[in-house]
């Protein structure tokens, strides 16, 4: 389609970007120790960390990979949640010429078998609290080096003592394990102060990321991200967001977990390159913990998803904080919903700007401008240097205002899926990319996600989009959250069920049916409602409709 959207673009925003400003992503890491060096690059329990003293740690770590037999390009997988070990084991990795692996520290053994042996992964920094799932598997894969950690390292004595004391015997938070070769991933780092490192020319097709899909469908694969991949992106966002953003100043809150693209990009990269502290949230679904660490911070800006933003607004203190330097919540990963975003706003006094990506585009294809003025429901407009197609069954363009899929073309679109060629040629057709959702412009070039293509409900022949469904749901002061399925039905093909988690236990099947019946066209009312306590999702807080249905 024409890109429409430009011309709506703040006029300090460039149509393009250039993909290759930067030799690499260490590039831009060092340019930021280069003007941020005594300024706070991040904080967890309470500990800071300076970009000097990031410089130093990842040096250190680098070093220690390049002297221990493994090589330029290996892969190295990080299985942990958000620590400040975090950051210095990936940008060590990537500023030893390798590539980093990132794993989901709640896999299960089958899948943590499944991504280190098709990564071909040759060395893993692990935290305690995970490595049982590691020795139960570890022998079948190609890892030689397991370097752990606890959840304190990083922090001084006897801070350190005292949590990894609690965590362990206290809260019993670390199964027992028996990894007899495993290595102190802080002794590797100190090990490396005294060891040589040599920097490594890192060109823009180099592998920087292989970064699994959340295997929600099918296997899990290997996308394929190069450094050329991720400078795009943050360049591409960078344009949109760099109007609003105060370089070394914003602080920036990591309630998402880092091993996901999302908080990857928008919270790790982004926030690095502009010089921005970064608060990590180690266990973010400990709400009461969240806001009382919120608190104790001036922060400006909290990228998230719409089940974090719905769990902080229903956690008492949260509309108690102080917003007053507050910028923006950034919206992604799962649809944001109206009555969630119009609650934030109420909140905090500003807009919850909503966008959309996905892995295989590392991940940002559109965002909402920061200077929006209230909700409204779109995803927001295509990054620079995007080019976006929505067709139809038949592959032709679909109108203006009409839904079809979209298919993306940028230089932030992956090289294509590790080791399995026709997936990728299956996606990916002359440089776009097919998404797999179904979305429609307006004639300002906003973009609204319809559905995903897979969770459309067929009722009568009539399309129901579980999103709409849950929306409504949602408006009911009673719900907390919603998910809808397709249930088969022997005259209809199917109808609609709805899972719905309650405020209160007075809320019935019939009320919630009224409601729907209200804002709904009658094929799309749910016909069967369903309480539950919670609702399953992935380690982000997207809602797993593939596991209500199953």
């Amino acid at each position: 389609m024409e890109k429409i959207w430009l011309e709506h673009y703040d006029p300090s925003v460039s149509a393009e970007i250039d993909p290759d400003r930067y030799a690499s992503v260490v590039d831009i890491f060092e340019q930021s120790v280069s003007a941020y060096g005594d300024k706070t690059a991040y904080i967890n329990m309470g500990q800071r960390l300076t970009f000097n003293e990031l410089d130093a740690l990842t040096e250190q770590f680098a070093a220690y990979l390049q002297n221990s037999g493994l090589k330029r390009g290996d892969a190295v997988a990080i299985m942990m949640p958000n620590l400040l070990q975090y950051p210095v084991a990936m940008f060590g990795i990537l500023r030893a010429g390798m590539t980093v692996v990132n794993v989901n520290p709640l896999y299960t053994a089958r899948e943590l078998k499944h991504q280190l042996t098709d990564a071909n992964v040759q060395a893993i920094v692990i935290v305690d609290n995970f490595a049982a799932t590691l020795e139960s598997v570890v022998a079948d894969t190609p890892v030689k080096k397991v370097l752990r950690t606890a959840l304190g390292d990083m922090l001084p004595a006897p801070k350190r003592w005292v949590v990894n004391f609690v965590v362990k015997y206290v809260k019993k938070l670390v199964p027992d394990f028996d990894l007899p070769a495993a290595e102190s991933f802080m002794q590797a780092v100190k090990a490396g102060a005294k060891l040589s490192y040599e920097r490594v020319d890192v060109n823009g097709d180099d592998l920087a990321f292989l970064q699994y899909t959340g295997g929600t469908t099918g296997v899990s694969k290997g996308a394929m991200l190069t450094h050329r991949n991720m400078i795009a992106n943050l360049e591409q966002v960078s344009g949109i967001l760099e109007i609003v953003i105060e370089p070394g100043e914003d602080l920036v809150v990591t309630a998402l977990p880092l091993y996901h693209i999302f908080a990857l990009l928008a919270n790790c990269l982004l926030f690095l390159k502009f010089g921005c502290p970064n608060l990590l949230i180690t266990n973010p679904r400990d709400m009461p913990a969240f806001v009382k660490e919120l608190s104790k911070h001036n922060f400006a800006i909290l990228p998230g998803v719409n089940t974090l933003f719905n769990g902080l607004l229903n956690t008492p203190g949260f509309n108690e904080l102080d917003f007053s330097r507050f910028k923006f919540g950034l919206g992604g990963g799962m649809a944001v919903q109206r009555p969630v975003a119009e609650r934030w706003e109420q909140v905090t006094g500003t807009v919850l700007l909503e966008g959309y990506g996905l892995t295989e585009c590392s991940p940002v294809v559109t965002v909402n401008p920061p200077t929006i003025e209230a909700y409204k429901g779109a995803i927001g407009m295509p990054v620079p240097s995007t080019g976006i197609r929505l067709l139809d069954d038949d592959g032709n363009e679909v109108p203006l205002g009409e839904a079809g899929e979209m298919w993306v073309k940028g230089p932030q679109v992956m090289k294509g899926y590790l080791n399995r060629p026709d997936e990728t040629d299956e996606i990916l057709k002359d440089g776009w990319l097919a998404t797999g959702d179904i979305a429609k412009a307006d004639e300002q070039g906003y973009l609204y996600i319809v559905d995903r293509k897979k969770d459309m409900i067929l009722v009568s022949g009539f399309n129901v989009f579980p999103n709409e469904i849950e929306e409504v749901a949602a408006m009911h002061e009673d719900v907390v959250e919603a998910a809808a399925i397709g249930v088969p039905h022997e005259v209809s093909g199917e109808v609609v069920k709805l899972f719905i988690v309650a405020r209160n236990s007075s809320l019935t099947a019939e009320t919630v049916i009224a409601h729907c019946r209200k804002h709904l066209t009658g094929y799309k009312v749910p016909k069967h409602v369903e309480f539950k306590n919670e609702l399953p999702k992935t380690n982000v807080g997207k809602i797993l409709r593939r596991e209500l249905r199953d």
